[in-house]
């Protein structure tokens, strides 16, 4: 009995699975069926987008494409049409010039004819002209060439005397009025012309705080000063006048670089002769950019372009330099704006003047001092940098030294003389002085092993810096002997002249 239950229940239990896997198979079969519709009703709207998307590309590609094909079709058009234009003129300027060359062959011929005509009347009308000069000579008993002859003098004789009768009223007038003319350009010149005169003195004068600063200036036994005048060739004196040091020296640009180095000392604070070589070279440097910056402005001010950069430093220098007391770039200057004015006044070319003007006195303001006149120096230097002839031959025929070929040339002689004479303009002492004491440096620099020369105290102490590794201290003993005997047999001084040979080792090493 227990069986039969047993078994009725797996029969059971065996028939509720098989009818629940059943229905589960059934379940999953739907859904599985109801997830493939969807999703190939998904690929199919995804296929449809992307079609569409394919469309639309091809025929924006399409027409792009379309666009440029117009594009270029429409440029080919226009070639075209200027390309039948072009043949159209071509065949018109074709058609006439070939009416032309008819119209020519139809005016040659005609000329051909008429020259056979005008031909034939010269010939009749030179057998008329022969038998009416023999008639004529047989009337009055001489032949033609002789009257033709008596004719021209008689006809020379009255040109002559009517030519210097013209001349005669001419100069006279020119008497009367040349003088008159002359004035009234160089007054009008000189009245528009107005540059401040600028006189330059041998002395430099320092201002100081107070007094505690010269002696850091002065150094330990001196050592400071001394390392200052040997490298700037300028004579400091520091004496009772209060706050104030006095640079001594002939040369403008030394007097310069001197009163620059102690400014830039004195401010710094560290006084000491390694310091002082060092700001030394440095403000070298600075005036040698300072001179080209004034040389580029001077021609910039003037007017004046396409100098060589040589001759432009030369202007530059010219601020540091000075003729007879005279500052050398202001006279320059004022030369420049007379002949420019000049010039105009007598229709010259003032451009060209006045760059002649500015360049006359460069000869003064070489690197080197060669045995030449300025003026002549000065169109050596003027032909070597491309100037042109007038204003080369204008600076060296300034002094006649050469013969002036140009009007330019006297122009420019006129206006030196003008401003070298104006009153308080010039000092010829002082040139006279300059010139003592650059012969003094010239005489020492001419022995061997000389590094530098520099004088001071108004020419009255020449000092001499030689090479250690090239003088020996009995070769220092012998300079300084030797050119006291020469300085005393070749120059004219008042007083004496002390000379002093410098002869010092340098060791110097690096530590790293």
């Amino acid at each position: 009995m227990i069986i039969y239950y047993i078994l009725a229940v797996v029969a059971g239990l065996f028939g509720g699975f098989l009818i629940t896997s059943t229905l589960l198979r059934k379940a999953v079969e739907k859904k599985s069926e109801r997830i493939l519709r969807e999703s190939e009703e998904k690929a199919e709207m995804i296929k449809k987008d992307k079609i569409l998307q394919a469309k639309e590309k091809f025929l924006q590609l399409k027409a792009e494409h379309e666009k440029i094909l117009q594009e270029k079709n429409n440029l080919i058009q226009k070639g075209e049409s200027r390309l039948k234009q072009k043949e159209t003129l071509f065949s018109q300027k074709l058609e006439e010039m070939q009416r032309k060359q008819k119209e020519v062959g139809t005016m040659k011929a005609n000329l051909t004819t008429q020259l056979e005509l005008v031909s034939k009347k010269q010939q009749e009308i030179e057998k008329a002209a022969k038998k009416q000069i023999e008639q004529l000579e047989a009337i009055s008993g001489i032949s033609a060439s002789e009257a033709k002859a008596q004719l021209i003098e008689s006809l020379k004789d009255e040109a002559r005397n009517e030519a210097m009768a013209h001349i005669k009223d001419i100069v006279d007038e020119a008497k009367l009025t040349a003088n008159r003319e002359a004035k009234k350009i160089v007054i009008e010149t000189i009245q528009r012309t107005a540059v401040e005169q600028s006189v330059e003195n041998t002395v430099s004068v320092f201002n100081i705080d107070n007094d505690e600063i010269k002696g850091r200036i002065i150094g330990r036994e001196g050592r400071n000063i001394r390392a200052l005048e040997a490298l700037t060739g300028v004579e400091i004196i520091i004496d009772d006048s209060p706050d104030a040091i006095i640079l001594s020296g002939f040369d403008p640009v030394r007097r310069e670089i001197a009163r620059l180095s102690l400014h830039k000392l004195v401010s710094d604070g560290r006084i000491h002769p390694a310091r002082i070589e060092e700001v030394v070279g440095k403000t070298k440097k600075q005036i040698e950019q300072e001179i080209i910056e004034t040389g580029k402005r001077t021609c910039i001010d003037l007017g004046i372009h396409g100098i060589h950069h040589e001759l432009i430093r030369m202007v530059g220098r010219m601020k540091f330099r000075s003729s007879y007391g005279q500052n050398l770039l202001q006279h320059s200057k004022e030369v420049a704006n007379m002949c420019a004015t000049m010039a105009s006044e007598l229709g010259l070319n003032p451009k060209l003047a006045k760059r002649a003007g500015l360049l006359h006195d460069i000869g003064k303001v070489p690197d080197n001092e060669p045995e030449l006149p300025h003026a002549l120096l000065g169109m050596k230097l003027a032909e070597k940098f491309k100037e042109k002839a007038e204003v080369s031959n204008a600076i060296g025929a300034h002094h006649d030294e050469v013969e002036m070929e140009s009007l330019i040339a006297p122009i420019v002689q006129v206006c030196d003389a003008i401003s070298g004479a104006r009153p308080g303009a010039r000092r010829e002492v002082v040139e006279a002085y300059i010139q003592r004491l650059n012969h003094l440096e010239e005489l020492a620099l001419s022995y061997p092993g000389v590094v530098k020369t520099y004088a001071i105290q108004a020419g009255r102490e020449l000092r001499v810096i030689v090479g250690a590794d090239k003088v020996s201290d009995n070769e220092a003993n012998q300079i300084a002997y030797d050119l006291s005997r020469k300085i005393q047999d070749e120059m004219t001084y008042p007083g004496q002249i002390k000379i002093t040979v410098i002869r010092e080792t340098r060791a110097v090493s690096y530590a790293k």
